[in-house]
């Protein structure tokens, strides 16, 4: 069968390359086009578009970019009436994607939807569109299957979360051949700096994150670059600080870390699976905070205390990113009962997302849905 899978970045690329993997194994005979990034390629999609021409943060961002935006929707229309796909799987990236099952659905196309729009945390309102365009819906939060079925009435599988099986089939370096690899120090602990993956957001962390190196001399800070940024652009944050950097090698950084300070997104989840004691930061451009603000309503913004429904891991958001608040709860988890508690409710953490085989689980339903 033909499929033709959309997802819109980093994360979306590392799902769709495990669940191309799996609609291998399922459907022998598999033809898949996709919009993603390297990893979907990897794993035997056709790319279609880059993920790092679609991936736009904030309000403002996307304002600025309406022209691009409504450019690649007219060409994915054009490119799927050409690949005539017998079913079209949308990953997350719910502005761009329910435009298009919009119209896929009066195409006569079937939809499949792999990781949920975040539609609890706002615009409740676009479960209207989801019922009307989706033909079927696999979830990956424990809280989804509830949300959609109890409260609105759709139907949904609850897969697991693809993360546990993305860590569990990453190959990563041992400790000391990393370290000499990458020009680490051999001895010191280290406090991974998790930025994000776009440019607008690691701009805005990195400063903050490095701001506090100077109080924990013990330990090494190393920046996790982002596949979808190129090694140039970090270069301005590594002059004149004495700051590790690796590039594209986040899950081997994480394994041989101490502690770790992250943006909010998938990275929280990643680190927690990974059980590194973590700070949760975010600070967006004013504009898109302010409207941010008034239309989510969730209590957090980190998948790791979503999930466990309170405040496992310290969340310092806009006003509250400061150095010296930072500082603060950097120390808290280095050491101590504070860090016990976090490594014990991350158990609890990976027993609620269920086990492995979400990717697997979801390409035989979805191959035998079509």
């Amino acid at each position: 069968m033909k499929y033709y899978i959309i997802a819109g970045e980093a994360s979306g690329d590392l799902h769709g390359s495990n669940l191309i993997k799996a609609l291998k194994k399922e459907d022998a005979s598999a033809d898949i086009r996709c919009w993603g990034g390297d990893l979907m390629e990897k794993a035997g999609g056709k790319l279609a578009k880059h993920y790092k021409d679609m991936a736009f943060m904030g309000f403002l961002e996307v304002f600025k970019n309406i022209p691009t935006i409504f450019k690649n929707i007219a060409y994915c229309k054009e490119d799927i009436q050409k690949f005539q796909p017998d079913v079209i799987i949308f990953i997350d990236f719910s502005g761009f994607n329910l435009r298009i099952a919009k119209w896929a659905k009066e195409q006569g196309f079937k939809t499949n939807y792999y990781i949920s729009p975040q539609i609890w945390a706002s615009r409740e309102g676009r479960i209207k569109k989801i019922k009307r365009d989706i033909d079927a819906m696999y979830v990956i939060l424990p809280f989804e299957k509830d949300f959609y079925e109890k409260k609105h009435g759709f139907p949904v599988q609850f897969v697991g979360h693809p993360l546990i099986d993305a860590i569990e089939n990453t190959a990563v370096e041992e400790n000391e051949s990393f370290r000499k690899e990458n020009g680490l120090d051999p001895e010191k602990p280290i406090i991974a700096l998790l930025p994000g993956s776009r440019k607008q957001e690691v701009q805005k962390m990195l400063d903050v994150m490095l701001s506090v190196k100077g109080d924990f001399p013990d330990y090494q800070f190393v920046i996790a670059g982002a596949p979808s940024l190129p090694d140039e652009f970090y270069e301005a944050f590594l002059k004149g600080n004495k700051v590790g950097y690796v590039s594209n090698k986040t899950y081997t950084l994480l394994k041989h870390s101490h502690a770790a300070l992250v943006t909010s997104g998938t990275a929280t989840l990643e680190t927690a699976l990974f059980a590194i004691p973590q700070v949760v930061c975010y600070k967006g451009n004013w504009i898109s905070y302010q409207i941010a603000k008034r239309i989510i309503t969730l209590d957090y913004i980190s998948l790791v205390n979503l999930i466990m429904d309170r405040e496992v891991v310290k969340e310092l958001i806009q006003n509250e990113l400061t150095s010296k608040n930072l500082k603060k709860e950097l120390f808290k988890i280095i050491g101590g009962p504070e860090r016990e508690r976090i490594l014990s409710d991350y158990n609890l953490l990976r027993e609620k997302l269920g086990g492995s085989g979400a990717s697997q689980l979801a390409a035989k339903l979805i191959v035998e849905n079509v």
